[in-house]
């Protein structure tokens, strides 16, 4: 591949991805590959330290020559394989720690092999299934002089947030497309999410989270009645119906969908609002913090997204996944007398009812793509916002 951009590897990565399928919370034949499932927070006071630990490493690897990359192409290799590729992929895995040098250099994929793979897949936010395919090959293809240089990009950001996070805070980390309650310096639940598409990206910001609202209304932002609904009324007039959304003038007064000109923008004059129910875009919960871009967290009638690897899906808001169990952290967290079960139960009522907690838990959206925890395990993500000016390094990838 001699002569590909590190930036055009990066990007076909991220293109591949989108055709895979995603085990939630990596649990697939992992038991083994303890070290990758941490409790340790990704963004924490001591992360800074963690990432210049792996520059030290990584920056040997490069002095070293780096690594050899895997031909791409052919069929998709699992366990139980005897395939000259193995002997790339074993030694591409050594040199990056995923394999044990004393696992030697056969051609067969033994169960070695497929362990060391499967801890790759992990530490790159791949499935860990065990399979050479595709989107394997191109994130063991991306070269270690540009991993090293997502490394140092992201100490800078980390530094910057390297004080005091608070006892318990809720952190996004965007490009994983994950979130993780914290408190008291340990992760008490990850969650899967679906986060901003690329071109309506999900905001980074540091905020509190106030308030919750149970099975919530949803008003239409005016980017989206003018982006989606317009488009999708001229396909089909009935869409507002079969979503149970109404249309009212900001006098209150409800209008019927054929008062309006659906071929110009006067749809955005109205506020369109979703009844709570099954089909209600935010799910059974919305999670708000203090900002300006009309964002927050919640949940979704769309469970099926976080099936899927890639997952940037949004208009900027962020789903979460088993929404009701980060729910329940933070009421239990803040606010007395909430349990699991009176969560359960106000949603079952299918009533609105809002929460303000007694005390406001920070929440860091943060855009992380290369990271490492207490154990050593370093972690990389697709650059899905192109914010890591990999390409004006103007350096290649020789694989």
């Amino acid at each position: 591949m001699a002569g590909v951009s590190a930036q055009t590897a990066l990007q076909s990565l991220q293109q591949n991805r989108q055709n895979v399928e995603w085990a939630d919370n990596f649990d697939i034949a992992t038991e083994n590959i303890t070290e990758v499932k941490s409790y340790a927070p990704t963004l924490s006071p001591e992360t800074a330290d963690y990432i210049s630990i792996a520059i030290d490493r990584y920056q040997r690897i490069v002095q070293a020559g780096g690594w050899g990359g895997v031909t791409a192409g052919g069929k998709a290799m699992r366990i139980g394989a005897k395939d000259s590729r193995v002997v790339e992929l074993r030694r591409r895995l050594i040199a990056s720690g995923d394999l044990e040098q004393h696992a030697g250099l056969s051609d067969t994929f033994d169960s070695y092999v497929d362990a060391a793979l499967r801890r790759f897949q992990l530490r790159h936010g791949l499935i860990p299934d065990g399979v050479m395919g595709d989107s394997t090959v191109q994130a063991l293809n991306i070269p270690a002089h540009v991993r090293l240089r997502q490394l140092e990009t992201n100490l800078i950001r980390m530094r910057s947030m390297s004080g005091f996070l608070g006892d318990r805070y809720v952190m996004v980390n965007i490009p994983a497309a994950e979130i993780e309650a914290v408190e008291d310096g340990r992760v008490r639940s990850r969650h899967t999410a679906v986060v901003g598409k690329i071109d309506r990206q999900t905001p980074i910001l540091n905020s509190k989270i106030y308030e919750l609202n149970f099975n919530p209304y949803w008003t239409v932002p005016v980017s989206i009645i003018r982006k989606d609904l317009i488009p999708k009324m001229k396909e089909d007039p009935q869409y507002l119906a079969k979503n149970k959304i109404r249309i009212f003038d900001w006098s209150g007064n409800e209008l019927q969908w054929q008062q309006i000109d659906w071929n110009t923008d006067e749809a955005t004059q109205y506020r369109f609002t979703q009844d709570p129910g099954q089909e209600n875009s935010l799910g059974s919960v919305r999670i708000n913090f203090h900002n300006k871009h009309q964002v927050y967290l919640h949940d979704t009638p769309s469970k099926t997204l976080f099936g899927e690897d890639y997952r940037f899906h949004s208009s900027g808001c962020v789903r979460v996944q088993n929404v009701r169990e980060l729910v329940t952290w933070l009421l239990q967290s803040t606010t007395p007398d909430w349990n699991r079960g009176k969560v359960d139960s106000v949603i079952r009522t299918g009533a609105r009812e809002d929460v303000r907690l007694k005390s406001q838990i920070p929440l860091y959206m943060t855009y992380v793509t290369a990271w490492a925890n207490s154990d050593g395990v370093v972690h990389f993500r697709d650059d899905i916002y192109n914010r890591d000016d990999l390409a004006g390094t103007g350096e290649q990838a020789r694989l």
